[in-house]
Parts: structure tokens; C-alpha cells; sequence
């Protein structure tokens, strides 16, 4: 026979668990030897006894307030607008545990965003990417996220981008249809995206470009751009080179304004340009009316 403790056994026999997830495992009662549980990971095994380990499948972990700034546009009972930097996460997700605006906002609004939405997704309402800056809006209670769902989902709410991208446009103006394909665990969908757009400023070099999207696909813009072989400066995923990286570490799109209606009332919602955006109009010496 040949002894040794029950957390090294298991360590050696089950590599793909860590020796604390394993000890966690024991005193939880998950490993039973010949029938019966044993709650000691110093436990001495014989290898005559049958050892059954049941792993529980792993739990979303419920994010936890962090006191990260944030730049509040405006702010009541019901909702709160900011001003999303770039590089800021909206939700947990695998790669991001924490650091992102869902902890930002726990920390900030408190128990009044529990149970408004998903775990993960507390008081979220529409969609904004990672490096794209600009006004965001979030739900407070139910009712608000409830009516956003509905407004967003109804296209009542009119929102505008601004991209300064790659060389001249076809034309100044129009609309953009287009079948925007993107996978799903290995699973092809289409789906049709609908923007309009137009030219602010532009030269031989690039273009500032206004855009409205009627629909709201994932990574919309920036593929539209790119199918017209006008990709957004610093834009690392849809591109046609690596020529600009290293002067634009940043992506040249900002969600710029948001305008909507509730109970006649008419709301408008502005993010004022990063600093790096004006920059590079300026670089570019390409003219933003408002700038």
C-alpha cells in the first residue's frame, strides 16, 4: 500500500485543478472516499480506496464596487450620463474581472443599481466598445432600463459619431447597407446594418466624418468604414496596415451625441472631444465645426 495526503494525490492525479481549488474541494465536502465524504486535505489514501471528486461548474463572480473616476454629463434618480474614456471596459467578462465601468458605477450609485439588470450587467442598457470614448448612458432602476430597452429597440434614440478616418470618402454624404457578418462560437451570422453619414472636413490624407447608425451591430462603424477601404485611425482590428500604430495608439471614434424624447420632453446628451482627437485634427488640419 502506499499512503500520502489526499490534496497531493488528488494534485497529481487531477492537473487540470490547483492544489487550492482542490483543498477547497475537500473541506466542501465535493470528495468522497468508499462512500463516505472526507473533509481533511491531510487525509492519508490508499490505493485500494475509490476516490470520487465532484467539480461544481465555475460561478460568475458578482462584481464588487472600485473607486474609479468617472465623468458625470448629468445624473438624477433615474439615470446617469457619462463621459466613457477610452480603454475603459463596460462589464466584467472573461480577460476583464473588474476594473471596468460596472464597478466604477456600483462604487458610485451604490445599492440603488442592484438588481437593475444582470449581475454583470447592472443598469446596461446599450453597448459602447472598449477604446471608443464618449457619452454612455445607464439605467438607475428598472423602469428607466425597461423604457431605454424599449427606445433603443424602437430606434428612438438618435445617437452621433465622429471618426477621423483614412483618405476621402466615395462621397460626402449617404447611407451605408450592408451585411455585417460576425461568428458566435464558430456559428456564421448576418445580420444588416443600416448608418448614415457625412463629410465634415476632409483632404488628401483623411476625413472627419459624422455618423448616425439606424441599427446597432456590434463593431458597426469601424466595419463599414473599413468595407469602403476608409478604416478609423488607430483602429487595430480592422485595418489595412500597421503603418499608423505607432503615432495613434488611440481609436478615432467618439460617440459624440445622444438625442431622444420621453413625454415630449426633448433631451441631448454631448461628450466634449478627447484630447488626443483634437489632436490629431489638428495634425491633420482637418476643421470640427463645434471644436
Amino acid at each position: 500500500d502506499i499512503d500520502n495526503r489526499l490534496d497531493r494525490a488528488l494534485a497529481g492525479l487531477v492537473r487540470s485543478l490547483s492544489r487550492t481549488r482542490i483543498k477547497t474541494l475537500i473541506q466542501t465536502g465535493q470528495v468522497v472516499i468508499d462512500a463516505k465524504p472526507i473533509l481533511d486535505p491531510a487525509y492519508r489514501v490508499s490505493i485500494r480506496e475509490k476516490i470520487t471528486i465532484t467539480v461544481p461548474p465555475a460561478r460568475i463572480a458578482e462584481p464588487q464596487p472600485q473607486s474609479i473616476p468617472l465623468k458625470v454629463a448629468y445624473e438624477d434618480n433615474d439615470l446617469i450620463v457619462i463621459d466613457k474614456p477610452p480603454g475603459l471596459v463596460v462589464h466584467p467578462a472573461p480577460g476583464n474581472p473588474d476594473g471596468t465601468l460596472v464597478n466604477a458605477l456600483l462604487a458610485h450609485c451604490g445599492e440603488t443599481m442592484s438588481g437593475v439588470g444582470g449581475v454583470r450587467r447592472p443598469g446596461i442598457v446599450h453597448r459602447l466598445d472598449k477604446d471608443t470614448s464618449g457619452v454612455f448612458i445607464i439605467a438607475k432602476n428598472r423602469d428607466t432600463a425597461k423604457l431605454f430597452t424599449s427606445l433603443f429597440r424602437l430606434r428612438k434614440i438618435h445617437k452621433t459619431y465622429l471618426a477621423i478616418c483614412h483618405g476621402e470618402l466615395p462621397k460626402d454624404s449617404g447611407e451605408w447597407n450592408d451585411d455585417l457578418t460576425r461568428y458566435d462560437n464558430d456559428k456564421r451570422i448576418v445580420e444588416k446594418a443600416k448608418t448614415t453619414y457625412k463629410v465634415l472636413d476632409k483632404n488628401s490624407i483623411c476625413s472627419l466624418v459624422e455618423m448616425k447608425p439606424i441599427t446597432g451591430r456590434k463593431h458597426q462603424l469601424r466595419k463599414q468604414l473599413y468595407l469602403i477601404g476608409n478604416p478609423i485611425y488607430g483602429d487595430q482590428k480592422y485595418k489595412f496596415s500597421n503603418n499608423d500604430k505607432a503615432i495613434n495608439k488611440n481609436l478615432m471614434l467618439h460617440s459624440y451625441q445622444f438625442r431622444f424624447i420621453i413625454n415630449d420632453k426633448k433631451y441631448t446628451y454631448k461628450a466634449t472631444l478627447p484630447d488626443y482627437f483634437k489632436k490629431l485634427l489638428i495634425t491633420k488640419r482637418l476643421k470640427f465645426p463645434n471644436f
